[in-house]
């Protein structure tokens, strides 16, 4: 199987998920849009779409014109029900390609926190094996509204919107893929490193299974879609 993973920042890469996807054989296409890189004119290849995060808003066309351009290709991807995973930008944006509105969140949220899931999300095979409730590490200053036809799968009192589905398209406004480096590398000698990287030590084995979960739920419902897909090639050939 193929994944394509667009990459925003070099910074923002999949991390844990990349390292996962790799040990199950799964090849990863990059599309590293700050570096000038294309997105696929179709999905033709790709059982997978992972939508990584960044440092811009979702809507700054203006600084980062690439934006529009993976909207429009989230969108068409979308309603060909490929299997997708937005995380912290990555959901906004699939939220924008459904037309629903990101805008500023009523908190600022940066660091580590406890979300739940809701009762749709408890019986949604992503977060199958998770029992209520996710450790996730956070640092966003907007949110999105609910796309029409989406349904809320993990909340908080300080961010209602923590996950959503939208027929085959899941977006995490939280981070499940970081790394002890990757914290290192966002925040460098600042004052918030030293504490964040501590607190990643006491709830690192409980984020990684959490983590290792979702990539094991989201690998299968690539299986199950491509399953689908090979199953209508072939009635269309014995039809023809």
């Amino acid at each position: 199987m193929n994944v394509l993973t667009i990459i925003h920042h070099p910074g923002e890469g999949p991390g844990t998920f990349e390292e996962y996807l790799k040990a199950k054989g799964i090849t990863l296409s990059p599309a590293r849009l700050y570096a000038n890189e294309r997105l696929p004119r179709s999905r033709r290849g790709i059982d997978g779409i992972v939508s990584m995060g960044g440092p811009m808003n979702a809507y700054d066309d203006t600084s980062y014109p690439f934006l529009k351009e993976e909207a429009e290709f989230i969108s068409e991807m979308i309603s060909e029900n490929v299997p997708m995973l937005g995380i912290c930008l990555g959901a906004q944006l699939i939220a924008r390609a459904s037309g629903a509105a990101v805008r500023k969140a009523p908190h600022h949220e940066l660091g580590w926190s406890n979300v739940a899931l809701t009762e749709k999300g408890k019986r949604d095979l992503l977060f199958q094996g998770i029992s209520h409730a996710l450790t996730v590490f956070q640092w966003h200053e907007d949110t999105f509204d609910l796309p029409a036809g989406g349904e809320l799968l993990v909340s908080s009192e300080d961010c209602p919107h923590q996950a959503f589905r939208l027929g085959s398209a899941y977006g995490l406004q939280f981070h499940i893929e970081i790394t002890p480096l990757m914290l290192v590398e966002w925040f460098g000698q600042s004052p918030e490193s030293a504490r964040l990287l501590a607190r990643m030590n006491e709830v690192e084995c409980v984020y990684i299974k959490q983590a290792l979960h979702l990539y094991r739920n989201f690998v299968t419902l690539m299986r199950n879609s491509r399953e689908k897909v090979n199953n209508s090639v072939v009635q269309l050939t014995m039809q023809g």
